[in-house]
């Protein structure tokens, strides 16, 4: 049996007292949804996402909601 080679290194054998655990990551790795959360849920855009996001889901449910309303009482 070969052993994977799976990009994370465990080091123990210092003297510091500290172990030290290093993981190889390469942008190829990376997959495209992974990339699109990254930017559109993070930082200045992200705010501005979630913004938007929640005003557009507020008035959908208020114009749901008043069309709704309209047709439940509505005087025939």
């Amino acid at each position: 049996m070969q052993p994977q080679d799976t990009g994370v290194q465990y080091s123990r054998w210092n003297n510091s007292g500290h172990d030290d655990v290093s993981v190889n990551t390469s942008t190829d790795e990376v997959s495209g949804c992974k990339r699109i959360y990254t930017t559109l849920c993070t930082g200045k855009i992200g705010i501005a996402v979630k913004v938007i996001g929640g005003n557009i889901l507020f008035w959908t449910v208020f114009v749901i909601g008043y069309v709704t309303g309209y047709y439940v009482h509505k005087c025939k």
